[in-house]
């Protein structure tokens, strides 16, 4: 593990930050700043008056043309929306910033210039992490080509980092966090694998650990992932929640240091784990795609034989996020398939299959759930013991791969070129 580097002692005036709040900020209930948003969970607690119905031609108050391909989701932070996208087969990345009222291009800035990608999965894009968002800032991964912070105000490139290189094999998917002083970031490659923290202010390594889980024996597929750390106060502590290949980890947010893990199947995790009342949720990948509650009081060491409470072997979904709603959890397979079990059992309650294929998170919000698929139809339906099918909405523009963002009564959806803001007028 390589430790700290020395933490910066200049920050930017105080008074160039002020400046910036007015133009750039809105009420923080407005606010939908990283992957699965404010709470971690994809749960807009504040949310009210969301549509539930719309097409082309109905409660579409913008529709911008996003150039490239990229699947990353969209973030808002006051009266912006970011998001990335990849342009020239991979070869130009770009950071671009839209007006979250009008619709209109503020920035589209080239981050990274790469003169030979890699290969990368058809299914994927080389812009699929999400960025996250802080009064003033915008950060964006490119996984293995580069991360990078922004002015959220000029579009200024702030700094760069291209030290963290993995081997992707399928092309990047691990979206950055922000926590205090850090970002934060998962490098799960065929090659190598290890969680990072930078210095926020400048992009430097302020710790690395390397996954303890070894991995050497195992055909290279089965060495990657692609998940998002998630942050949790366990036994009065802040850890991160932070899964790899095969193994669940809890590390100490601030050094790195590795306080627990448990043993997992399954490699190539997507679905951020959720955490609630001392217990993470996790879904546990490819080839034994399973969901997983696992205990984390008191827990120390290798925690595989003594802290694991259920595990649901059916219909789980290997990229769409779960959601955990008044002590019931609520996701979507890849094929379709949605499911409810019982978050303190693991029983299922609950299946239906809703239109499309998957690769979106669900989001909760006014009291409703929103399933975006890959055809560009969101179904969505009202949570509890029997569920109730609310509405189906199709819009033109096909692939929705990125999550939904919500802000306020807006609900902003990415599809293959465009960026919507879907709102009730």
């Amino acid at each position: 593990m390589t430790m700290t580097t020395t933490w910066p002692t200049l920050l930017r005036p105080l008074a160039y930050v002020l400046a910036l709040a007015p133009a750039l900020l809105a009420r923080a209930g407005d606010d939908w700043p990283q992957f699965r948003g404010p709470t971690q969970d994809g749960q807009a607690a504040d949310a009210a008056d969301l549509p539930t119905k719309w097409s082309e031609s109905q409660n579409v108050k913008f529709k911008t043309k996003i150039p490239g391909e990229g699947w990353s989701s969209p973030v808002v932070l006051g009266k912006q929306v970011w998001l990335t996208t990849a342009l020239n087969g991979g070869r130009s990345l770009h950071a671009i910033a839209i007006d979250r009222d009008g619709g209109q291009v503020i920035h589209d800035v080239e981050v990274f210039a790469v003169a030979n990608p890699d290969r990368k999965n058809a299914y994927n894009s080389y812009a699929s992490p999400t960025p996250v968002l802080e009064a003033g800032r915008a950060y964006v991964s490119f996984g293995t080509y580069g991360s990078a912070c922004l002015d959220a105000a000029t579009g200024q490139v702030l700094w760069k980092n291209q030290d963290l290189k993995i081997d992707h094999k399928e092309g990047p998917g691990s979206s950055p966090i922000l926590y205090k002083g850090l970002y934060l970031l998962h490098c799960d490659g065929t090659d190598q694998q290890y969680v990072v923290a930078l210095d926020k202010l400048t992009g430097k390594v302020v710790w690395r650990t390397d996954r303890t889980r070894t991995l050497k024996e195992k055909m290279p597929d089965y060495r990657k992932a692609y998940c998002v750390p998630t942050i949790a106060t366990i036994d009065g502590k802040d850890q991160v929640l932070s899964m790899g290949a095969q193994r669940m980890y809890g590390y100490d947010v601030e050094t790195g240091k590795e306080l627990w893990y448990c043993d997992v199947p399954g490699y190539s995790t997507v679905p951020r784990p959720l955490w609630k009342d001392n217990v993470a949720y996790v879904c546990t990948g490819y080839d034994s795609a399973q969901l997983w509650a696992i205990r984390t009081d008191g827990a120390a060491g290798d925690v595989s034989r003594t802290h694991v409470l259920w595990k649901h072997r059916q219909g789980v979904s290997l990229k769409p996020s779960p959601l955990l709603i008044d002590g019931r959890i609520y996701m979507v397979a890849d094929n379709g398939i949605a499911r409810g079990l019982d978050a303190k059992t693991g029983q299922q309650f609950w299946q239906s299959r809703i239109p499309g294929t998957y690769s979106a998170s669900p989001v909760y919000a006014a009291g409703l759930i929103y399933f975006a698929n890959e055809q560009g139809a969101t179904t969505v339906i009202r949570p509890g013991a029997e569920p109730v099918l609310v509405a189906t909405n199709e819009l033109a523009d096909p692939k929705i791969m990125g999550s939904p963002a919500v802000s306020g009564k807006s609900l902003f959806l990415r599809t293959l070129g465009h960026l919507y803001r879907i709102e009730t007028p």
